[in-house]
């Protein structure tokens, strides 16, 4: 491929399919980019037009909260993207600027304070040891995505905002289908969409006429003043906590735990020195690429200068907040994995007015459930060698179909 050697003035256009899917190995394309055009023209596989990708750390930083790049000027555009139709829904937080974002992030928030999470914890241990006990009872090898991974984030979520058993696996199955990449995958993911937001249309409506003591209720009777979320706001906002609320911890449990195996100086440091768990955890998310390529762009209200480069009004522009955690002007070492490393913000949880709301929920499941596994298992260990392992290659998200285990 061609490329600029003059970062000021990129005249080459990057076709970007960000699907790689080799382990936790890092994008090579992502990588090249990093180095020979940080600020970059791109092209993806869905959506009309080219938009520009954003890589450094200071310059990511410089555009999630610059407020002359909008999310909300996303609406109703047909913005490059990696899936056949856009996951999020017109209505989210996702897509709002301050002050409205503002508004519903304190609304939100209110939900995952210190001791709201904190007071989850006791169900959070007795829903990771009863997973626990089911895989030693199964004895090894077993498969942790199986018996961990895949149940506990979602039984968490779904115990936290009260969601009936019954439910719960035709929700994860739409919630899947909303991040498929393939093609042929457009249609199933924009029915999926429309059955989640009439499940939780529903249900919030029923959670604010009888709250109990659940996420969506609280959600449901939380007060600024005299302004409460509106109808869509909540459903929306329920239907978004269920998707991140367990589908980066579900898939981040998996990559964590195999990143941890196959850095055995690592996870044996990790080991004699278990109070260093919530560091290591920090260190372990900046290190792993817990998804492919981009998330949701924004769009240049004026003309911007970034990192030399000026962006037009108008324009798309996506960040890479992978990239950004892997920038050696900002890492010493990016590519190493270090659990010594002295802690300095990641932005796996993003950054500015869209940082995750919830990731005091996600930090917290995985503190208990990696700091568990390892006290319960001290010989845990991969069950076939790490190159057998399969990863997925259909979603938006990194992480192994499988992870066998013994012990």
């Amino acid at each position: 491929m061609d490329w600029s050697p003059s970062v000021g003035t990129p005249e080459t256009v990057w076709t970007c399919p960000f699907d790689f899917a080799e382990g936790m190995e890092f994008d090579p394309l992502l990588r090249r980019m990093m180095t020979e055009a940080p600020i970059a023209r791109i092209r993806m596989p869905y959506g009309q037009g080219e938009a520009w990708l954003v890589t450094r750390y200071e310059d990511v930083r410089f555009v999630t909260t610059d407020r002359r790049f909008s999310r909300a000027a996303v609406t109703g555009r047909d913005f490059p993207r990696m899936t056949p139709a856009p996951i999020v829904q017109d209505e989210s937080i996702n897509l709002m600027d301050p002050p409205a974002s503002s508004r519903l992030r304190r609304l939100v928030s209110q939900a995952f304070t210190a001791p709201k999470v904190a007071a989850m914890r006791p169900a959070t241990q007795r829903i990771v040891d009863e997973l626990l006990d089911g895989m030693a009872e199964h004895g090894a090898p077993a498969d942790l995505v199986k018996h961990l991974s895949m149940r506990l984030p979602l039984t968490t979520i779904c115990e936290v905002l009260d969601i009936p058993e019954e439910d719960r696996p035709e929700l994860r199955r739409r919630a899947m289908a909303m991040m498929n990449i393939g093609a042929t995958t457009r249609e199933s993911a924009v029915q999926a969409k429309a059955e989640l937001r009439a499940y939780f249309l529903e249900l919030t409506r029923r959670r604010r006429a009888a709250p109990g003591e659940d996420l969506v209720s609280s959600l449901a009777t939380a007060r600024e003043g005299d302004d409460l979320l509106g109808e869509d706001e909540l459903a929306v906002m329920a239907m978004v906590l269920l998707i991140t609320g367990h589908d980066t911890s579900t898939y981040q449990l998996s990559n964590i735990t195999y990143t941890l195996l196959t850095h055995p100086e690592q996870l044996a440091k990790l080991r004699s020195r278990p109070e260093l768990l919530p560091r290591a955890l920090e260190e372990l998310l900046r290190y792993i690429p817990f998804r492919k390529g981009v998330g949701i762009p924004r769009i240049a209200t004026e003309d911007v200068e970034v990192g030399g480069v000026t962006i037009r009004a108008n324009d798309t522009v996506h960040v890479s907040y992978l990239a950004a955690n892997r920038d050696p002007r900002r890492f010493e070492r990016p590519d190493e994995l270090d659990l010594d490393r002295q802690p300095s913000p990641h932005m796996t949880f993003g950054w500015g007015a869209h940082h995750c709301i919830g990731s005091p929920l996600a930090l917290m499941e995985l503190e208990l459930a990696i700091g568990s596994l390892l006290s319960r298992f001290p010989a845990l260990d991969l069950a076939v060698p790490a190159g057998e392992i399969r990863w997925n290659d259909e979603s938006i998200w990194r992480y192994p179909y499988e992870l066998p285990v013994t012990w």
